[in-house]
């Protein structure tokens, strides 16, 4: 695949919930694919202690790194103001070709900008656990994740530097370009 070309991401919530995401690729290469959302169609804002994550129209540039057990998500507003990265936990993704799958693992790691990195939704994971929706290695294995995250970001030795050197505009103007 190539910059430009679109990716059909499904996206799984267990119990049940399945969701596409149609994305474009804006780099590919053997250890991260980057890719970039269509404008967001939600109903409102997605905030967090009163601070705006995502709105109406916002973009987010996804970094998926194949095998590993979470994707980073960098959030923007409409306006394309970064709000923060969002880490997704989630099973490796299955990659194939233009079709990718994967399943949530209910935890995420947000750092919003100017602020600290923080575990979110372990609510969601232990509900998920005693409903019989996730078994507990998994869940073992989701928790573990988040908090090599936290440990890694506290560190300074994450986000990996792939991240930093792709921002809104850089992958805007790769496709437009």
């Amino acid at each position: 695949m190539s910059s430009g070309d679109r990716v059909l991401i499904h996206y799984r919530r267990l119990p049940d919930h399945e969701r596409v995401f149609d994305q474009r690729i804006v780099l590919e290469r053997n250890d991260v694919i980057i890719t970039l959302s269509q404008p967001l169609d939600l109903a409102e804002p997605m905030t967090l202690d009163g601070r705006v994550m995502l709105e109406p129209k916002s973009l987010a540039l996804w970094f998926t790194f194949p095998g590993e057990w979470h994707d980073i998500g960098l959030f923007h507003r409409a306006d394309g103001a970064f709000t923060g990265m969002y880490a997704n936990i989630l099973t490796p993704p299955e990659i194939e070709g233009s079709v990718w799958r994967t399943t949530d693992l209910f935890l995420d790691v947000w750092w919003p900008e100017g602020d600290e990195a923080q575990i979110l939704d372990e609510d969601e994971l232990d509900e998920a656990l005693a409903r019989g929706h996730i078994d507990r290695v998994t869940a073992a294995r989701a928790r573990a994740e988040a908090e090599r995250l936290l440990g890694l970001a506290r560190d300074g030795a994450w986000p990996p530097e792939v991240v930093s050197e792709w921002t809104l505009v850089r992958a805007v103007g790769e496709l437009d370009g």
